[in-house]
């Protein structure tokens, strides 16, 4: 394949798990209005498409032996805490305001990095960390004296932590070595992310107790803005499109594309979430709030890019491949800001 056939094909993937992610929070939030508790949609998300991904996961159980605490962080972290938090935050705030709170994880790696390592950090990426911080102030209208919710904003934040604990644990992986001296070979991102659904659906499975979930509500309807849409619909929704398709298409186009790029196409998830938030669900964010988020967002994107990164990380990179981003959900997510990541963050979420 020619550069310019991979770019724009990485182009393409980048953006359909833009979208993919954009629209987990939209179609979670009706299912939970109609009586889900947020842990319960979290888990039917995880656990469904785990289910999916179990060939997956057979082919790479090797990855047991070696990785087993990259793949236990990042089920717990990634996977779990990141989805957990950011579904509870919706269930109190606006999706557009809670996957914002959610992007001020590039600038608080920095913070990580300048206090807790002690490490100096670029004037650029201090610059983006003052300007996350400044346009979520305009987010949640701090003049206003917090007009938000302030569980659900701290519930949000707690989705922006667990993704730094994540690239936090990214970036130690990447130290990893093999016999001798030769590095280890980086472990096949999709398999970390398949093990990686598996660990956290059974993290869930402890924490959300689902044999107490009403299932009735999965066979009626959930208001989806005043139209009634089928509650089993929007969970296929969130399992197919949200997670397995946004988690894979999130991998292969870090593949393609370099850390960078892939990073400023996954900006665009907090902007297609805020836009689908906005037409399905009648969410509307006042004009400061909007050029609050595009400052939020322009800041996180300093803060990434300028961040010192390693030279490959442990699950953005698969065998024979250079280094980059998988968020992509938190696999195709997780990787924009780590540098050899995985992004939703997220996730996902």
């Amino acid at each position: 394949m020619h550069a310019s056939q991979r770019r724009s094909a990485g182009l393409g993937l980048a953006l359909a798990s833009a979208f993919a992610f954009g629209g987990s929070g939209v179609a979670a939030k009706p299912l939970i209005e109609a009586g889900l508790d947020p842990l319960h949609v979290v888990w039917l998300r995880v656990t469904g498409a785990a289910l999916v991904m179990l060939p997956v996961a057979w082919q790479h159980r090797k990855l047991v032996r070696e990785r087993p605490v990259l793949l236990a962080g990042f089920g717990l972290f990634a996977v779990a805490g990141v989805q957990a938090f950011y579904f509870a935050s919706i269930s109190r705030i606006p999706v557009g305001v809670a996957l914002l709170v959610e992007y001020l994880a590039p600038a608080l790696v920095l913070g990580w990095v300048r206090f807790v390592q002690r490490k100096p950090v670029t004037r650029a990426a201090a610059a983006g960390v003052v300007l996350a911080v400044g346009g979520l102030a305009c987010v949640v209208e701090v003049w206003a004296g917090l007009s938000f919710d302030a569980v659900g904003l701290l519930l949000a934040l707690g989705a922006a932590c667990c993704q730094v604990g994540y690239f936090v644990l990214s970036d130690q992986g990447s130290q990893d070595t093999g016999d001798g001296d030769t590095a280890a070979e980086p472990p096949h991102p999709v398999g970390v992310i398949a093990y990686g659904l598996v660990a956290g659906a059974a993290v869930l499975t402890v924490v959300a107790r689902p044999w107490g979930m009403d299932w009735t509500t999965l066979g009626g309807n959930a208001a989806m803005n005043g139209h009634q849409v089928p509650a089993w619909l929007l969970l296929g929704w969130i399992v197919l499109l949200a997670t397995v398709l946004a988690y894979v298409t999130g991998v292969v186009s870090v593949r393609l594309l370099s850390p960078q790029v892939a990073g400023v196409v996954a900006c665009l998830e907090a902007v297609i979430a805020t836009v689908l938030a906005w037409v399905l669900l009648g969410e509307h964010l006042s004009t400061p709030q909007l050029v609050g988020g595009c400052v939020v967002l322009i800041g996180a994107f300093i803060a990434q890019s300028s961040a010192p990164r390693p030279p490959s990380g442990p699950v953005a990179s698969g065998p024979g491949t250079p280094g980059p981003r998988a968020e992509g959900a938190a696999g195709a997510r997780a990787s924009a800001a780590a540098g050899g990541e995985l992004s939703g963050s997220p996730a996902s979420p």
